[in-house]
């Protein structure tokens, strides 16, 4: 091979080297459209159909994501706009610490708000060969099996290299950008990625002494409500998923 020959190819893997390490997106804010459908989240009501109408049945929450390489919040975003059923749906905030494995989460359970500060939660991923766009990134399937009748379904990207996701979700080798129940039930797609730096506000959560674990509140949500029929399902509802 001469020397000239060489040159040119030393050049294009340099090229190449250099596109792949600025085309990795570290920060940003994404928006996320969560849409759920009511009639299967209450389908153990048996009068579901009665109070609420089939038009009225999927209800939309928008959502955003500001990350760096070390954290990210998500939220709900802000919205002037009166909110129908605001009560059939939570908005929780989320703060991810990647560098240190921590989480702080604000959860709203039974209308109540409660501080969580725990480490973030491990799921065992199975990466699959399926692909599809969403918001103009290139994204590829993941799957979370939650139990035997559960399964969580997620499309991340390579191009944005930060392993967070909507609600608690993360821990692939890129942001998760969709993200749906197997039955379709709850389904979030990122409808806007924008490349701005977050500035510390953007990434504030309001904290409380009085935070929990996860485990603590479980505990003491049992032992409140434990011997209550509608609890297993509530219990469910709140827990397998976030």
């Amino acid at each position: 091979m001469n020397n000239r020959r060489l040159r040119i190819i030393l050049l294009l893997l340099s090229s190449f080297v250099q596109y792949n390490i600025f085309s990795q997106i570290k920060q940003g804010m994404i928006v996320y459209e969560r849409k759920t459908n009511l009639y299967k989240k209450f389908k153990d009501s048996e009068d579901i159909k009665e109070w609420l109408k089939e038009e009225d049945k999927i209800k939309v929450d928008l959502f955003e994501l500001w990350f760096n390489d070390s954290t990210s919040l998500y939220k709900p975003q802000d919205s002037e706009l009166r909110e129908y059923n605001a009560w059939a749906t939570d908005k929780n905030t989320v703060r991810q610490y990647f560098t240190t494995g921590k989480l702080y989460m604000i959860r709203q359970i039974w209308e109540e708000e409660v501080h969580i500060s725990d480490s973030l939660t491990r799921r065992t991923w199975k990466l699959t060969s399926s692909t599809r766009k969403i918001a103009g990134y290139n994204c590829r399937k993941a799957v979370w099996q939650i139990n035997d009748s559960l399964r969580i379904y997620a499309w991340f990207s390579y191009d944005i290299v930060v392993p967070t996701g909507p609600e608690s979700f993360g821990g692939l080798p890129g942001a998760i950008l969709g993200l749906a129940t197997e039955d379709g039930g709850l389904v979030y797609f990122a409808k806007k990625v924008t490349l701005v730096p977050p500035t510390p506000m953007d990434l504030e959560i309001k904290r409380k002494k009085s935070a929990t674990t996860r485990a603590e509140l479980i505990q003491t949500l049992t032992k409140k409500y434990g011997h209550e029929k509608w609890f297993k399902r509530e219990f469910h509802r709140n827990f397998d998923i976030y």
